[in-house]
């Protein structure tokens, strides 16, 4: 029984000693592919600009119209707009993971650029004055929703070819690895538009455990199938039993029960994490990056369980900025100003990138593995980064959204699932390790491709995947 399950997987300890022991990269690196990708975004939004005079049409102003490049009548017409955005926002980012990766700063440089020039163009030729109505900022963050989780679903695979820089991966212990970020992104992005961060008054004990009933059997789930086909896992990330389902169920669990204010629910938020901070620095941490473990459940799972206090940490403060920035007393995203929002999450930015720097130099390093202070505020600053640049699209020009970004909207999780799925497929039948560059990459746009077609094929037959 036991040869049979190693058959699935005959490279899986090979493949767990590929994403051990990694030290990730530098923050700037961090902060110039946190440029790359809205910058690409709104470099094909620049693409798909019509003209002020189509804009003044009243069809123009229909909701597919406003938020689409297009409105496609047919499945071909449809595929060939969904291939376009592929081929102008997915392939790009993916070429920046990977074989554009040794010169991120050159490419960060030249895209910024480029951008900007088109924008300069636009308003320079421009011969009528533009009436094109600003972005609401609900459209802006679903664009950063989407695109969190699109950089996410490429990662997961990339990961696992060489081709991927190891400096991209997730850090052993300590530093800042790009796909650090992803679990922190997840919950920081949920709380930005959480029931509690619109105004929505908290659920009951029973209601909020159906509201996680599914997190909790995705987790369940993923460790039953993982477990099955002996599929690689590195324990380090969260522990023997505990996965990333489990961490987002238990933390909207928690933030559910509590009835509090979303305008003091960053002051809870940092009240626990500097508690937890303090007790990190007393001696927690050594216990938790030791690679001795006991035979209880906490024991087994202390990283999963222990950096729980960060993560909810991390959604209250989400909350309290949602609430602020977005929300203010109202449920919709659309009642705040959008330039007065616009410059205060660049504010925001700056100033948890500020605090990153100097809590990283002097308190402890960021440590997604403990789920630290410092590494709270990474990700605060880094999601704040990418939000700050996609709220520049009115500055811009073009459309306000693509084919692919609507696709993805409707069905998040949805994609989320069906790339971890695909993710395990390719990995079940292919050799990641030996394959060669050209190889990697073929699989890797393939795998990109397939994903983008099927998402879009069911936001097309307005198909929501929904699990609650």
């Amino acid at each position: 029984m036991e040869s049979r399950a190693k058959s699935f997987n005959p490279t899986k300890h090979l493949k767990e000693e590929f994403v051990s022991n990694l030290t990730g990269s530098s923050m700037l690196e961090i902060a110039a592919l946190s440029t790359v990708v809205p910058v690409v975004v709104l470099l094909r939004h620049s693409l798909g600009s019509r003209s002020p005079s189509d804009l003044g049409h009243k069809d123009a102003l229909s909701k597919r119209n406003r938020e689409s490049l297009v409105s496609p009548k047919s499945w071909r017409a449809y595929m060939a707009t969904l291939t376009m955005d592929y081929l102008c926002i997915i392939v790009p980012i993916l070429l920046s993971f990977t074989v554009l990766s040794e010169w991120t700063y050159w490419w960060t440089i030249l895209l910024t650029f480029s951008l900007v020039l088109s924008a300069a163009i636009k308003r320079f030729y421009s011969s009528l004055p533009s009436r094109v109505a600003p972005n609401s900022l609900r459209t802006d963050i679903s664009l950063y929703r989407v695109y969190m989780m699109v950089v996410t679903c490429l990662c997961i695979l990339a990961v696992d070819f060489r081709i991927f820089p190891r400096r991209y991966a997730k850090t052993e212990t300590f530093g800042t690895g790009l796909m650090d970020l992803g679990v922190g992104s997840f919950v920081l992005a949920n709380a930005l538009v959480s029931r509690q961060a619109r105004n929505i008054s908290s659920v009951n004990l029973m209601t909020a455990l159906r509201n996680t009933g599914p997190l909790i059997a995705l987790g369940f789930g993923r460790l039953v199938s993982t477990a099955g086909v002996d599929y690689q896992v590195h324990v380090g990330e969260y522990g023997v039993h505990w996965n990333f389902f489990f961490t987002l169920a238990v933390v909207s669990l928690l933030t559910s029960i509590i009835n509090i204010s979303p305008k003091n629910c960053g002051i809870l938020g940092f009240l626990i994490l500097i508690g937890y901070q303090r007790c990190l620095v007393q001696g927690l941490n050594l216990y938790l990056i030791s690679s001795e473990r006991g035979s209880s459940i906490i024991s087994q799972n202390k990283e999963g369980i222990f950096s729980i206090f960060g993560y909810w940490g991390m959604y209250l403060v989400g909350v309290q900025l949602g609430n602020y920035l977005f929300f203010g007393n109202r449920t919709s995203a659309t009642e705040r100003g959008k330039e007065w929002a616009r410059r205060r999450v660049w504010i925001i930015a700056f100033l948890f990138w500020l605090f990153t720097i100097i809590l990283d130099r002097h308190v402890e390093r960021v440590s997604r593995r403990m789920c630290n202070l410092a590494y709270v505020t990474l990700v605060l600053a880094q999601n704040f980064q990418v939000l700050a640049i996609l709220m520049l699209s009115d500055y811009v020009g073009g459309s306000k959204s693509s084919i692919l970004e609507d696709a993805f909207n409707r069905n998040l999780l949805g994609s989320f699932l069906l790339a971890n799925v695909l993710t395990g497929v390719v990995n079940l039948f292919f050799e990641t390790l030996f394959a060669s560059p050209l190889t990697s990459l073929a699989i890797l746009l393939l795998y990109a491709y397939v994903l983008s077609v099927i998402t879009g094929a069911l936001e097309f037959y307005s198909i929501r995947l929904k699990f609650w």
